[in-house]
């Protein structure tokens, strides 16, 4: 007895299945994709150049990759040297192993894989954090001006600016003579108010300013309590 053309459907159907199942493939078990922006056909492609065996046949697998690349990615033609930066990544995606004619330089794994310098902490003083940095480029610039009436309006604005800095700092009171020593410190010794018989603004009126412009800030929406529910009907 023959089967029927019904059962060998089925057959070819659960082979055409089991084949399926048996090649698949899952992420943890695949090459790790260097650039996934690119996906991994374009990887694949990549190792397909590698594995070229004539110098010439490299070269046109790599010129076919980089006109796919460029497809990929269109937003990097409006970038500076845009077709350098495309080498550059194919020679990143290809692990710095394909021999090919590059109109450009290739790049350096050693300097790609270099870790950067560390950067220095932008803090001219530590010891006065509360200040800020632009209390020491506002003195700098004081500094370099003549003596003379405008030279004396801003040192006296820095030292007002200075204690109001300390006020917001440390929430109470400070005398004058401790802003004139931190000036004469960070001024290193060039500008000197110890002996001056002026007096800074006062500390009321510094943060009696402070709260007129945060009271400024706009309230949130409140919804009206006013109800509807006495209303008279007639």
């Amino acid at each position: 007895m023959q089967p029927s053309s019904e059962t060998s459907c089925c057959k070819k159907k659960y082979l055409h299945i089991y084949i399926l199942i048996d090649n698949l493939e899952y992420n943890t078990e695949r090459e790790h994709l260097i650039i996934p922006e690119y996906g991994r056909h374009l990887q694949k492609m990549i190792n397909y150049a590698k594995s070229r065996e004539t110098k010439e046949e490299r070269n046109k697998s790599a010129k076919a990759i980089i006109s796919v690349m460029g497809n990929i990615q269109p937003h990097l033609r409006d970038v500076p040297d845009f077709q350098h930066k495309l080498w550059d990544q194919l020679f990143i995606m290809a692990n710095f192993e394909l021999d090919v004619d590059c109109p450009y330089d290739m790049p350096s794994k050693e300097l790609l894989q270099a870790r950067p310098e560390p950067l220095e902490y932008p803090q001219n003083f530590p010891k006065y954090r509360f200040y800020g940095n632009n209390i020491k480029t506002m003195i700098d610039v004081a500094n370099t001006w003549e003596e003379g009436e405008m030279k004396e309006a801003l040192v006296y604005t820095i030292a007002n600016h200075m204690k109001k800095c300390f006020l917001n700092w440390n929430k109470d009171t400070v005398e004058d003579y401790v802003i004139f020593n931190h000036l004469y410190e960070l001024s290193n010794g060039k500008i000197n108010l110890k002996g001056s018989s002026e007096d800074l603004t006062d500390a009321g009126s510094l943060m009696k300013s402070k709260k007129k412009y945060s009271s400024n800030k706009k309230q949130p929406y409140k919804k009206s309590n006013n109800s509807n529910r006495n209303r008279k009907r007639y």
